[in-house]
């Protein structure tokens, strides 16, 4: 239950604090999350109705946890009327938020309310689409980095590439994307956000209508808002300006993401808040504050320096094993942070050599396994055959006669159209081209479509999983996965995801079919921490980038590869980012609750050879009497003892 006398007093102020503009400014590890659920608590208890209140920040995973811990801070009566599907108050990140406010209102756009939502893997397919359209013989753009630009332009617009030589391409290419998504009534991430905008600019009675439901807003990781999520917060409380953005500046690491700082101008222990403190300071724009803890002054910080990356690995890895032989401290309370993917690699084996077990967050997700793309593909046409990204995926998986070249014409005959594929498809002229035999294919597949993908509206009471058990059955899906592994286990494994992926259709009760798909799919596309499926699997080593672990605490830190050209990045010493670099080490630094133990090396393996490195020099910005030499700790002796106390723990561990 809520009880006001737990917080502190600048926490209070904050959360009693509830009409008019407020902006709490908070470092890491000061309870920014209790304030809000407490406020959001607080609101409804002074008699504000819990569908006027917005919460929103910028994680599925954030979310969750606040709205898990909002519940228990309301009363039973309230929780109740939230069980009888009354509306409780409204947390979400922005882009659920705006999805949802698109499911109302984008036909006025010239949309169907049963838009999909394209993933990476489903924009780089229609970005491929155009750019074999435009592009003359020989020549070649990489998608990814043409449809990071595409992102860059969308959220900030042309001044986002002002001095960029390719800005006239990302113009050219845009609107050829950006109508292609359209004709498969898809939108992209970006655009969930950017539709909404123009709904409330085009259509007040929109805006009017969502402002009368949202009259209370508060933002978390507000540093974080790029310029279209500052002005959507904006629009929302213009009039009633009851805004509360909560936030630190020194935590803004998504500047890549279209973040512009300038928005916004009791967790970890002293000695890691001080280090902070210390580190950050070198940033010059930045509001002044300095972070303290209640837990006290704590353990100084480790500094390790190795040979090769390979011998940092094996050592982490020995002092993950030792502490919780030792100390009992668990796998799960052990994280590994790093600045790129590529820095994993000699940890995994580390780990794998020890059998440690671990989860690698930013490696490859449990979605994007080619038998879950293939029948979420398949999930997403039956919602939308219209969208030609999953049709031509799956049209000849299995082989069904529709060849390579069949789609090639069909994707050509609904360009000269201005439709989607399965548009052409159903056009008997265009039929009449193809031999009998591959009609016969095509008017196979529509049947198919539409038998199956009718079923969802034809009969209420489908349950989703066993109605794609028995489609996946009918073409041969499982069949085809044996038949293409030689290993019998790993084509089990194969099946085992797709039936542990069929097992979540259903879990949007009280639903209809339609509808219950359609949460599904959406829920996966807004999710950008599908890696979370890993974590059913027990007691594990974390494995993250700094880029991923905002939000994140964990009681024992390991940040590994604090070497120049990894931390601060090579490419930010070009482009002028070295102070966003600095608020990465910050935010690493600051995810240790008890411990942390920070290490470079200096070789590092590159394409086969040693390559030297350098230390970080934002280690020199470690203020030295926080910080202890590795190397200086081990020549100290055992204190008398402990020894006693280490085999006990090591007994216990093995019992």
């Amino acid at each position: 239950m809520l009880d006001l006398n737990s917080l502190n007093p600048q926490q209070r102020q904050a959360v009693e604090m509830v009409r008019g503009p407020v902006l709490i400014l908070a470092g890491a590890g000061t309870g920014k999350t209790r304030v809000i659920t407490f406020r959001i608590a607080h609101m409804v208890r002074e008699g504000i109705a819990p569908r006027n209140i917005l919460a929103v920040t910028f994680t599925n995973k954030a979310a969750r946890e606040m709205k898990e811990r909002v519940a228990k801070l309301l009363p039973a009566r309230v929780r109740q009327r939230e069980r009888a599907k009354e509306e409780g108050p409204r947390i979400s990140t922005f882009h659920s938020l705006c999805a949802r406010i698109l499911r109302e209102h984008i036909e006025v756009l010239g949309y169907k309310r049963n838009f999909v939502i394209y993933d990476e893997s489903e924009q780089l397919g229609a970005l491929r689409k155009v750019l074999s359209q435009i592009s003359a013989k020989g020549e070649s753009s990489d998608p990814r980095v043409l449809l990071a630009l595409i992102s860059r332009y969308k959220n900030g617009g042309a001044r986002a590439l002002a001095d960029s030589p390719a800005r006239a391409m990302v113009e050219h290419v845009l609107r050829r994307y950006e109508s292609g998504l359209r004709a498969c009534n898809a939108v992209d991430f970006d655009d969930l956000l950017l539709l909404v905008l123009r709904l409330f600019t085009e259509h007040p009675r929109v805006l009017a209508a969502c402002r009368e439901t949202f009259q209370y807003v508060m933002v978390d990781e507000y540093q974080d808002t790029n310029a279209a999520q500052f002005k959507l917060t904006h629009l929302l409380c213009e009039q009633h300006r009851n805004l509360c953005v909560v936030g630190d500046d020194d935590q803004s690491i998504y500047g890549w993401r279209g973040a512009e700082i300038s928005n916004l101008l009791d967790r970890s222990t002293n000695v890691i808040l001080q280090a902070a403190n210390a580190v950050i300071q070198n940033n010059t724009r930045r509001r002044g504050k300095n972070l303290w803890s209640a837990r006290g002054q704590g353990e100084k910080i480790l500094l390790e320096e190795f040979k090769t990356d390979e011998e940092e690995a094996r050592c982490v890895v020995d002092e993950i094993e030792a502490a919780r032989l030792m100390r009992r401290i668990p796998w799960g309370g052990q994280a590994i942070l790093f600045r790129t993917n590529q820095q994993s690699r000699p940890l995994e084996m580390a780990l794998r050599q020890r059998n440690v077990r671990y989860h690698l967050i930013g490696g490859q997700s449990y979605f994007d396994r080619r038998e879950v793309r293939d029948v979420l593909a398949y999930l997403k046409m039956f919602v939308n055959p219209h969208d030609d990204t999953s049709l031509l995926r799956i049209a000849n998986v299995p082989a069904r006669g529709l060849s390579d070249v069949t789609m090639e014409r069909l994707l050509a005959a609904s360009q000269q159209r201005g439709c989607s594929v399965y548009s052409a498809m159903r056009h008997t002229d265009v039929q009449g081209e193809f031999p009998e035999r591959t009609r016969g294919s095509i008017r196979g597949w529509l049947e198919f479509i539409e038998r199956v993908g009718g079923a969802l509206s034809a009969e209420p009471s489908l349950m989703l999983a066993a109605w794609a058990d028995r489609f996946l059955d009918e073409i041969g899906y499982f069949a085809e996965l044996r038949r293409a592994e030689k290993n019998v286990e790993t084509a089990d494994n194969r099946i085992r995801n797709l039936k542990d992926l069929m097992s979540d259709l259903d879990r949007a009760a009280g639903l209809g079919p339609e509808e219950r798909l359609q949460a599904f799919l959406e829920e996966i596309s807004l999710d950008s921490e599908r890696e979370e499926k890993r974590e059913a699997q027990g007691d594990q080593v974390t494995l993250i980038t700094m880029h991923s672990c905002k939000g994140l605490e964990f009681p024992h830190v390991y940040v590994v590869g604090l070497e120049d050209g990894l931390l601060p990045h090579s490419r930010s010493k070009m482009e002028g980012t070295q102070d966003e670099e600095r608020r990465l080490f910050y935010v690493a630094i600051t995810r240790a609750m008890e411990t942390l133990r920070l290490s470079y090396c200096l070789g590092r393996k590159k394409y086969g050879a040693i390559a030297p490195c350098h230390p970080s020099p934002f280690l020199r910005e470690l203020p030295a009497e926080l910080v202890e030499n590795a190397a200086e700790r081990s020549k100290q002796p055992v204190a008398a003892g402990s020894g006693g106390h280490m085999f006990a723990a090591m007994r216990g561990a093995a019992e």
